[in-house]
C-alpha cells in the first residue's frame, strides 16, 4: 500500500527490492508486514512505511550522491539504489555492515559503498552529498551532517528523546538551514560524537 506516498520511483523502487532476503529467515513470512523487524545486535529493520516517507523526503532522481546514517539490514541502502547515482552508508556495528555488503552485492548493486564508522560525523571524505538520510534518532541535528549537504540539499533525521521523537526534513539555503517536522517516530539511537554517547 502507498499509505500516501506519491512519488512514484519510491513505490516501484520499494516494489522491486525483495525486503525478506533482509530479513533473519525466521521474520521472513512477516518481512512484507508494515512495521519494523529485529536484525540482531538489538537494531531493526524501518517497517516499509516510514522508509517510503523517509527517501521520498529526500527529493532525489538518478544525478543524486546520497549519504545514509545506519546501513542496518541493507533494504533502504537499497532502495536508495534504485533511485540515486550511488550511496555512500555508515553503519556503526561492523557485523551489520558485512553482511549487508554481501546481501546487496548477491543482488547485483554496485552503486554503494559501506564502512563502519561513527555516522554522527557524516563522511567527509564524499562529501558534499545532495541528500543525506539518518536511520538512528537524535537528541539534536549533527552539525557535521548540516556542512556536507550541498546547497539545496535535503536531510532527513529523526530527532528527539530515547522513547520518540519527530521526523524533520532540514533543508539547505543560500548556507543557511530551514527545519519542516514530518511526523511522530521512534528509532534506535545514533551513538557517536554528535548524537547519544554509548
Amino acid at each position: 500500500m502507498a499509505r500516501g506516498i506519491k512519488d512514484i520511483r519510491v513505490l516501484q523502487a520499494m516494489m522491486k527490492v525483495p525486503r525478506h532476503v533482509f530479513v533473519e529467515e525466521a521474520f521472513a513470512m512477516r518481512a512484507y508486514g508494515d512495521y519494523p523487524l529485529p536484525i540482531g545486535e538489538k537494531q531493526t529493520i524501518s517497517q516499509p512505511f516510514m522508509v517510503g516517507c523517509m527517501v521520498e523526503a529526500l527529493g532525489i532522481d538518478k544525478s543524486a550522491r546520497v549519504l545514509e546514517i545506519g546501513t542496518g539490514s541493507g533494504y533502504q541502502t537499497a532502495v536508495l539504489a534504485e533511485i540515486c547515482q550511488k550511496v555512500y552508508s555508515i553503519e556503526r556495528v561492523k557485523g551489520l555492515a558485512l553482511k549487508a555488503q554481501r546481501i546487496l552485492e548477491q543482488l547485483g548493486y554496485h552503486n554503494f559503498q559501506i564502512k563502519t564508522d561513527d555516522g554522527s560525523k557524516g563522511w567527509a571524505d564524499k562529501a558534499p552529498f545532495e541528500a543525506i538520510v539518518v536511520s538512528a534518532a537524535s537528541p539534536e541535528v549533527p552539525v557535521p551532517l548540516c556542512e556536507q549537504l550541498v546547497e539545496g540539499g535535503r536531510l532527513v533525521i529523526p530527532v528527539g528523546g530515547e522513547e520518540s521523537q519527530v521526523l524533520q526534513l532540514i533543508r539547505k539555503k543560500n548556507g543557511a538551514i530551514f527545519e519542516e517536522q514530518k511526523l511522530s517516530c521512534t528509532f534506535v539511537k545514533l551513538i557517536g560524537e554528535f548524537g547519544w554517547k554509548a
